[in-house]
């Protein structure tokens, strides 16, 4: 299974979702349901997105358990 740490990044950075939303042009409601697990799909253009605003790579952005 692969588990995203989005609201976990999100937290050690102390970002609000609609901080991250302004850093990274994505729209909420794709914020949100990335920050609590609710989508199984994630288009490539939005990982980049995340990983830019973030500062952060796709490593440190999923796991897999």
């Amino acid at each position: 299974m692969i588990r995203n740490k989005l609201s976990a990044i999100m937290g050690a950075k102390r970002i609000k979702i609609y901080e991250l939303q302004k850093l990274s042009g994505l729209s909420r409601s794709t914020i949100t349901r990335l920050y609590y697990e609710q989508t199984n799909t994630v288009s490539l253009n939005t990982l980049e997105r995340l990983c830019k605003a973030l500062n952060c790579t796709l490593d440190d952005l999923f796991e897999i358990t």
